[in-house]
């Protein structure tokens, strides 16, 4: 329903779908305020106040209510709830009638982690508020880190307190309990799709052909290559099929040469990112296996290709293969940097793409999202590579940190001195 259908007298109420906490007024105010403005917020908070006091269900009132309160015009009123909508806060139902009837559900913002590890929501968050503060919004919600190497779990499971007892049945279903429920974003972009749609003839797009992921994908490309209407109906027009269908593959390919082109070679933000902290290891661990886990969390794909360079800067392919990992495999970065290292060390120092889609698509589907994780799975690799080559094959060199008893060992002085400048490198 656009604006002008919408009229003071209108009628709404406020219906709660999820349990509120103190932690989502910070999560709102830290993390949402920046993508969607104070108005937005303000709206969000005001809803939440008119629910009851079991925070269940709000009575009627008319907008002309919430203009006065909020002292806002209905369009801005408008404007804030529609990037609420988009951004998975609130879900908006309307029922048409000479005065018509709104229902507001209010939906918890995502964790921090969550959010934070949301490569389109963190990337919108940090090119708003900057790397300082970015940084600063990151160490707030940090955990704090304790190593618990020397510990034991002494945690009792239910049947060891517990004794079983006899099941009788249940003859009723428990429906409708309340829940902590969140919707899935779908972030308000530059772009207006449906425009951008009719602009395309039905003789070259068939519109029954565009899936729910097919529009999801040309949001996500419209956001992070910063592609407005009219160059996104040239690119999905480069991208058809002879069946009427957008080639998906191709679509990407010709956003990232847009981007390219425009912006002379550089690539999105997202590849200069490092390991999201909840991924990474408790600190504490003093131990060279450690370290190098620790090199892998805090430095981007960037600077450990740029280091393997010797100091100089990527070339534009193995940027591209990067920025493959992480926008369409969606990798997280510290995993990449483990795969780079381990296809650099064991392809003669050549990072072949085939090969390197083959692994990544091999750990994307195992679900690989630790760099700890990521290390284990190239020792694997290895080992199994290992296992296929004749006795007349060289077998490349090996990682140190595929040994497994590696942390137990006395690396010598000048294997521990190599390391040091690896790590030195970043610092």
């Amino acid at each position: 329903m656009s604006t002008h259908h919408i009229l003071p007298a209108d009628t709404y109420i406020v219906r709660n779908r999820t349990v509120f906490s103190e932690q989502d007024r910070t999560l709102l105010i830290m993390l949402y305020q920046p993508l969607i403005g104070s108005h937005a917020i303000s709206l969000y908070f005001t809803l939440w106040a008119y629910l009851d006091k079991s925070e269940v269900l709000s009575c009627e009132w008319t907008h002309h209510h919430l203009m006065t309160n909020m002292r806002m015009k209905l369009d801005e009123i408008v404007v804030a709830r529609e990037k609420l909508e988009a951004i998975g806060l609130l879900r908006t139902l309307v029922k048409e009638d000479h005065v018509n009837q709104f229902i507001y559900e209010l939906y918890s913002p995502l964790s921090a982690s969550e959010f934070l590890n949301n490569p389109i929501l963190s990337t919108s968050l940090y090119n708003n508020v900057g790397k300082i503060e970015f940084d600063k919004i990151v160490e707030y919600f940090k955990l704090p880190r304790i190593n618990t190497k020397d510990y034991t779990d002494i945690t009792k499971s239910f049947n060891d307190v517990f004794e079983s007892v006899s099941v009788t049945s249940m003859e009723h279903l428990i429906e409708e309990v309340r829940e902590k429920k969140k919707r899935r974003h779908t972030l308000t972009s530059s772009i207006d799709l449906n425009s951008i749609l009719a602009m395309i003839p039905e003789e070259l797009l068939n519109p029954r052909s565009l899936t729910k992921e097919t529009k999801e994908l040309i949001d996500k490309l419209s956001f992070i290559y910063q592609l407005d209407d009219s160059v996104c109906v040239e690119l999905i027009r480069n991208s058809l099929t002879m069946k009427r269908t957008i080639d998906k593959e191709k679509l990407k390919k010709n956003a990232h040469h847009y981007y390219t082109f425009e912006h002379n070679g550089k690539l999105p933000s997202i590849i200069y990112r490092n390991q999201p902290e909840y991924l990474r290891k408790p600190v504490g661990d003093q131990s060279n296996k450690a370290k190098m886990i620790y090199t892998f969390e805090t430095i981007s794909p960037y600077e450990l290709l740029r280091s393997k360079n010797k100091g100089t800067a990527p070339s534009r392919s193995d940027l591209k293969i990067v920025e493959y990992l992480m926008i369409d495999l969606n990798l997280k970065p510290g995993v990449v940097n483990v795969l780079l290292d381990f296809v650099l060390r064991i392809n003669q120092n050549k990072l072949t793409r085939s090969f390197v889609e083959t692994i990544a698509s091999q750990w994307k589907r195992q679900g690989i999202e630790t760099v700890e994780d990521a290390m284990n799975m190239a020792s694997k690799e290895y080992s199994k590579k290992k296992r296929g080559q004749t006795k007349t094959k060289t077998v490349e060199e090996k990682p140190e940190w595929f040994d497994q008893s590696f942390e137990t060992k006395k690396p010598t002085e000048e294997k521990l001195k190599e390391m040091q400048d690896l790590l030195g490198e970043f610092r």
